[in-house]
């Protein structure tokens, strides 16, 4: 199925010179008297490498349609991330390169929805946002500052945020997972 550049949208994949890519950012650009054009941000979904080209408004792209498995994410050997299949209970082994920056956002036990392409594994889809524990953070102080402060927090999975200086270890809080920022206390 092919799709235009009015189509596109952040996450999708494509085909593009015989190699799948994951739209990771796009923005459209319309100067002066010239035709519009749109840039497009792309990550290889074979080998992770990223890549930036412009076409023209219109152009034509082939759409990957991706089939949705939900597996449970079991552990992690080195770079090697273990799922079992919630259906048939099949055990999956799946490549650091391949999930991108998910690991920091799965905890043992979690549900995500794995893409495959014609029974390969390609990418994960994770909700939108996750709620995670603070393992670390140092006690914040109010001083004096025009704008609310933050300090650094290391969750439970190892990814670091910036949170605001009144939550405190232990407490538990809600992380965007399309940019890692923090939302709220959960």
């Amino acid at each position: 199925m092919t799709i235009t550049t009015s189509e596109l949208k952040k996450g999708q994949t494509i085909l593009l010179d015989g190699e799948m890519y994951k739209i990771t950012e796009w923005s459209h650009n319309k100067q002066g008297r010239g035709s519009a054009n749109v840039r497009l941000q792309l990550r290889n979904v074979r080998n992770g490498a990223n890549i930036e080209r412009t076409f023209m408004a219109g152009s034509k792209f082939e759409d990957v349609r991706l089939e949705r498995r939900p597996v449970q994410f079991q552990y992690s050997d080195g770079d090697d991330f273990n799922f079992m299949d919630s259906e048939t209970y099949e055990q999956l082994s799946i490549n650091r390169s391949i999930l991108g920056d998910a690991p920091n956002y799965m905890r043992e036990g979690d549900t995500v929805d794995i893409l495959m392409f014609r029974g390969e594994p390609i990418d994960i889809d994770l909700p939108t946002s996750v709620v995670l524990t603070v393992e670390q953070t140092e006690t914040g102080l109010q001083g004096d500052r025009s704008t609310a402060g933050t300090k650094p927090a290391r969750l439970e999975t190892g990814l670091v945020v910036h949170v605001p200086l009144f939550v405190s270890t232990g407490d538990r809080v809600k992380v965007d997972t399309r940019d890692g920022k923090y939302l709220e206390r959960a």
